[in-house]
């Protein structure tokens, strides 16, 4: 019996995700470890398509992809809000999420043997997600936040648990300049008997940027520490801003 086969419509996501993860594979992930290991960060550039990212911001309008809201200023993280994904998670959240966790296992992996830190990541995510979930960490924790004017989110870590994947990235929804303004990403790093350093991300809509959950090594004079990590949004002057969270442990 011949199978009929699906309609354009019906094969279309498939073969969006796959140009996805082929896009993450070909990003020039020896720059990026680079940036990472100088600056604690480092953008993928244009990643996203314009209309995914409209699709995906208006999403927030609806409740039914999304285990719980949070508000802001209800438990002083700032002001704003945002939404958990829910299990099954959109494809091209999950398509993210899985394309992106290699390479990034990879580095965070050199990472922990830099800093002396034992754990070690597979290098697949369903294998790393089942080790979250035997410990109870069963709640998936990409979200999407929302700002509007006057809008900031206080400088923080994403820990939900005991096992944290040590990096994450945030993409950009919105046009920076044209939905809104102010709303830059912030990210600060306390070394050891030093101030803070703080390093100011500008992106484009649709680009994202990698960075640590809590903290990561850096070459001192005596060796490799550990740099603690923070990061957050600055207020928003004007408009709305959407952002897609994409972390790779879930929660308890």
């Amino acid at each position: 019996m011949t199978r009929a086969l699906p309609a354009a419509h019906e094969r279309a996501p498939a073969s969006a995700a796959r140009a996805l993860a082929a896009q993450v594979a070909a990003l020039d992930w020896a720059s990026i470890t680079g940036q990472l290991d100088a600056y604690g960060c480092a953008t993928t550039g244009r990643l996203l398509t314009s209309q995914q990212c409209v699709d995906l911001a208006e999403t927030y309008a609806s409740d039914t992809l999304f285990r719980s809201r949070v508000v802001m200023a209800r438990h002083g993280f700032g002001r704003g809000e945002y939404k958990y994904f829910a299990y099954p998670l959109p494809e091209l959240v999950a398509t993210l999420r899985g394309a992106l966790y290699p390479p990034l296992a990879d580095i965070a992996n050199r990472w922990n043997e830099s800093m002396a830190i034992g754990l070690r990541f597979p290098r697949d995510h369903a294998t790393y997600l089942a080790r979250c979930h035997k410990a109870g960490q069963t709640k998936p924790t990409p979200l999407l936040l929302a700002y509007g004017a006057g809008d900031y989110n206080c400088l923080h870590q994403d820990l939900y648990g005991e096992h944290v994947f040590p990096l994450q990235v945030a993409f950009l929804l919105s046009r920076p300049g044209e939905d809104f303004t102010g709303g830059e990403f912030v990210l600060t790093e306390q070394r050891p008997r030093m101030q803070s350093r703080a390093e100011i991300v500008p992106l484009t809509q649709c680009e994202g940027v990698i960075f640590p959950v809590h903290h990561r090594p850096v070459q001192g004079t005596r060796g490799t520490y550990r740099v603690n990590m923070r990061h957050g949004v600055s207020r928003l002057r004007s408009g709305r801003r959407h952002t897609l969270g994409v972390i790779f442990h879930d929660a308890q």
